[in-house]
């Protein structure tokens, strides 16, 4: 299963924000293992950078951003991804942005904290925990899905 992991619950862990960055550990960890097939969006890339870069300096941002590559696939934000967006009516453009990024890498959907943002998917959109519930009921790994 293609998950694009917004870009919310990606700080969560790597900025350790609790309660959220248990949940966030758990999924990161499907994707470790390959139980979910994770991708970032590049928007997500740049901006975990630029807080990173802020906070830890360039050093280690490059080094954390090092890692998020190794563990996630990247949907890419082109001309055919910002035209969506902006055609779409989402009220967020970030968050048209995030979904058709999802959309062109056919991903089977998105997990958010941000639920009501994405109410125009037509793509599943799953809180954190929901994800990692339906995960659990199913007991196998979506990869192939």
């Amino acid at each position: 299963m293609k998950i694009l992991f917004d870009t919310n619950v990606v700080l969560d862990l790597l900025l350790d924000r609790e309660p959220f960055s248990i949940i966030a550990a758990r999924l990161f960890s499907r994707v470790d293992d390959g139980t979910l097939n994770g991708y970032v969006s590049a928007t997500t890339v740049t901006t975990v950078h630029d807080l990173a870069h802020r906070t830890v300096g360039d050093r280690r941002a490059r080094r954390g951003i090092g890692s998020l590559l190794e563990l996630f696939d990247v949907a890419s934000v082109n001309r055919a991804v910002l035209d969506g967006a902006l055609q779409s009516k989402f009220a967020d453009f970030e968050d048209a942005v995030m979904y058709h990024a999802a959309l062109n890498v056919d991903a089977d959907g998105i997990v958010t904290r941000n639920i009501g943002d994405f109410k125009r998917a037509t793509i599943p959109v799953y809180a954190p925990e929901e994800l990692d519930h339906l995960i659990q009921l199913t007991g196998e790994s979506f990869t192939n899905c």
